[in-house]
């Protein structure tokens, strides 16, 4: 050879880990109602979640929809 040192193999990577660190998992564990109570909590928490988001593309479309303002004519001799 021409006197180079090869480089030793790395090993395979380990595989990327998630952001929320195995938090999946545990949330959903948590989040799957056991009682009527919390699951009517949670269901109404959705139902204000989505109105929510309904208002903000109704803000959004009525933003859009508006003419724009043009400015003033000027008449020409």
């Amino acid at each position: 050879m021409n006197g180079k040192k090869r480089a030793a193999p790395r090993a395979a990577e380990p595989e990327a880990k998630c952001l929320c660190m195995g938090m999946g998992p545990k949330l959903t564990e948590m989040l799957e109602c056991r009682s009527q109570a919390a699951a009517g909590h949670m269901r109404n928490a959705r139902v204000e979640f989505l109105k929510a988001m309904r208002a903000l593309i109704d803000e959004r479309i009525e933003h859009l929809s508006r003419s724009p303002r043009k400015g003033t004519a000027v008449p020409v001799e």
